[in-house]
C-alpha cells in the first residue's frame, strides 16, 4: 500500500545573528545551512497495517507524512501510496487518503461541524445515499449526537477532535495519516479515540500510520513501529521485539500487607521505586519466576504484577543508543 525508497527532504534555512547591523548585512548576503529533515529512509507498509511512526521532536515524522500525503515534494527518493505518486495530487489519490493533524483543524470556526461534513461531501463527490450512511455510522461510533449542530467555537477540544475525525472520514479513505490525533485530550477521551480508530481500521481494512508522543496510543494501536531520529531510520519492526531488544528486563510491582525493609527488596532485584507498602523491582526476564517465588515465600505480598518497562523509557534508551552510534561513526 505504501512504499518509500531513500526518501529525502532537505530545507535551505537562512541564518543571521540578532541586531541592526546583521539585519542590514542580510540585505546583501544571507548565509544559509541545509537542514536534513528526512535523510534517506526506506520502508514498506502492507494494506490494513497499523504502524506507529515514532521519534523525538524534530525527527522528521510530520515531514514524512506531508510527503506521503502530497503536501510536500521530496528532495530525493521514491514514494508511492496505493500505486500513486503523492506529489501529483491526482483526484483518485486524494480520495483514498486522509491526514488529521492534532495541531490543525479543518472545521469552520463559526459554523457547526455538519456544514464541514456537507462541504467535504461535495469536494469528494460522495453520493448522497452513501454520505448519509457513512455519517450515521460515524455519528454512532464517535458519539457525536447533537454536537454536529453546535458552532465549532462552542465545542471542547475533545468534541472538536471527534468531529475532525468524522469530517476526514466522510469519503471513507483507504489510508489514514494521523499526526498526534489525541494531543491535549484527557485520558478518557484518548481511550475513546483509540477505540474508534482501531474499530475503523478493522471494519474497513484501512491502512494506518500514527505519530504520537503518547505511548499508550502506540501500545494500543500499533503492533509495528517505525522509529526515526534526526531524519534517519533507527528501527522498523514489531513493538514487542523492540521492547525485548532495548530493555530485556521486566518490572515486578508488589503490594505488601505491611512495610518491608528496602534491604530485603534489594536482595530480589534492582529497586526502581518503593514506599511504605509497595515497591517496583527491575528483574532479568529469566529470573522473574524465581524472584516471584522467593518474594511470596519470604515477604507479606498481597498482590503483584509483572510488566514490561515503560515504553517511554524504551524509546529514550533507543534514541540515546542511535545517537551514540551516529557520533561514533562520524
Amino acid at each position: 500500500m505504501i512504499s518509500v525508497r531513500g526518501l529525502k527532504k532537505y530545507y535551505r534555512v537562512h541564518q543571521r545573528p540578532p541586531g541592526l547591523k546583521a539585519a542590514l548585512g542580510a540585505l546583501f548576503h544571507r548565509p544559509h545551512v541545509t537542514v536534513k529533515a528526512v535523510d534517506g529512509i526506506s520502508f514498506d507498509i502492507r494494506p490494513g497495517e497499523r504502524v506507529g511512526f515514532l521519534g523525538p521532536n524534530g525527527a522528521g515524522k510530520t515531514t514524512t507524512l506531508k510527503v506521503l500525503s502530497g503536501l510536500l515534494h521530496p528532495s530525493g527518493g521514491e514514494v508511492s501510496v496505493d500505486g500513486h505518486l503523492p506529489r501529483r495530487r491526482e483526484d483518485a489519490f486524494l480520495k483514498k487518503i486522509m491526514l488529521v493533524m492534532g495541531q490543525k483543524q479543518q472545521l469552520l470556526w463559526d459554523l457547526p461541524p455538519a456544514e464541514t461534513f456537507e462541504l467535504n461531501r461535495a469536494i469528494y463527490d460522495v453520493p448522497r445515499e452513501q454520505y448519509r450512511r457513512t455519517l450515521e455510522e460515524l455519528t454512532s461510533l464517535l458519539g457525536l449526537g447533537e454536537l454536529v449542530q453546535k458552532p465549532t467555537r462552542q465545542l471542547s477540544l475533545g468534541e472538536r477532535m471527534r468531529c475532525e475525525l468524522a469530517a476526514a472520514l466522510i469519503h471513507k479513505p483507504k489510508v489514514l495519516f494521523l499526526d498526534e490525533p489525541t494531543i491535549g485530550l484527557d485520558v478518557s477521551m484518548q481511550a475513546a479515540m483509540r477505540d474508534f480508530i482501531k474499530r475503523y481500521n478493522e471494519q474497513h481494512g484501512a491502512t494506518l500510520i500514527l505519530t504520537s508522543h503518547y505511548m499508550d496510543d502506540v501500545a494500543a494501536l500499533c503492533p509495528r513501529v517505525i522509529v526515526i531520529d534526526k531524519g534517519v531510520l533507527s528501527y522498523d519492526g514489531a513493538l514487542d521485539e523492540l521492547v525485548r531488544h532495548v530493555r530485556p528486563e521486566k518490572r515486578v510491582v508488589f503490594r505488601f500487607a505491611r512495610e518491608v525493609p528496602q534491604i530485603a527488596l534489594a536482595e530480589l532485584g534492582k529497586v526502581v521505586s518503593v514506599d511504605s507498602v509497595s515497591a517496583v523491582l527491575q528483574v532479568r526476564t529469566e529470573a522473574v519466576n524465581s524472584t516471584v517465588t522467593r518474594a511470596l515465600s519470604t515477604l507479606p505480598v498481597l498482590d503483584l504484577t509483572v510488566e514490561n518497562p515503560p515504553l517511554e523509557e524504551v524509546m529514550s534508551e533507543l534514541f540515546s543508543r542511535s545517537r551514540a552510534a551516529a557520533e561514533a561513526a562520524s
